[in-house]
């Protein structure tokens, strides 16, 4: 897993700057987080990847677990949702938080939701919708899922670590202000332009 370590201080107004989060679940309830990742950008580069073990407060699937690796004594003496939920609202409210797919942030509302919390309020951003629109051409050569993404950004990360895929998903980010010139900050309008207006 990702080498846990201390939280950075919040992101300064940059527009190329920009926090990637993942997590996984301990079971097919997305709520049920047992690890989350950051990985922290700006102007491209990775400044700080961590990541911190959940317990969820619930059962471990062999599926799940077959997955991610995670099983329930690695959590034993974990924070649940709540005990995490400060730091993680602290370091994401009113940030550009990328995701790959809106799983990890359906997850994280869930899990505020069991737990009585507000969500958290971020600028959410989608890599899968920007890879597409920044790579258009991998619709027909695999897709856009982390794993092709991996083979054709040439990237390097452990699937299923959530520091890890959380470095991956900002890595695609990067990928694409590179190749296109818009900035994370571009990048949260153009996400939701028609893929057509980037294949011409």
């Amino acid at each position: 897993m990702a080498r846990p370590i201390a939280a950075p201080a919040s992101l300064a107004a940059d527009p190329t700057a920009f926090i990637a989060v993942d997590v996984e679940t301990a079971n097919a309830e997305s709520g049920s987080i047992c690890q989350i990742g950051f990985a922290r950008f700006t102007g491209g580069q990775l400044i700080d990847n961590w990541s911190w073990l959940v317990h969820p407060q619930t059962y471990f699937s062999a599926a799940n677990t077959a997955i991610h690796g995670i099983r329930p004594g690695d959590v034993s003496h974990a924070p649940d949702w709540a005990g995490v939920y400060p730091d993680v609202a602290a370091l994401l409210t009113d940030q550009i938080v990328v995701s790959h797919t809106s799983f990890d942030v359906t997850a994280m509302t869930r899990a505020c939701l069991a737990h009585n919390l507000a969500p958290i309020q971020a600028r959410w951003l989608d890599s899968v919708r920007v890879a597409r629109r920044a790579f258009p051409q991998l619709k027909q050569r695999g897709g856009h899922g982390l794993a092709n993404l991996k083979t054709v950004l040439e990237l390097e990360f452990a699937h299923h670590d959530a520091g890890e895929d959380a470095r991956a998903a900002g890595w695609v980010v990067a990928a694409a202000s590179a190749a296109t010139g818009l900035s994370a900050t571009d990048w949260l309008t153009a996400a939701h332009r028609p893929v057509r207006a980037f294949t011409g």
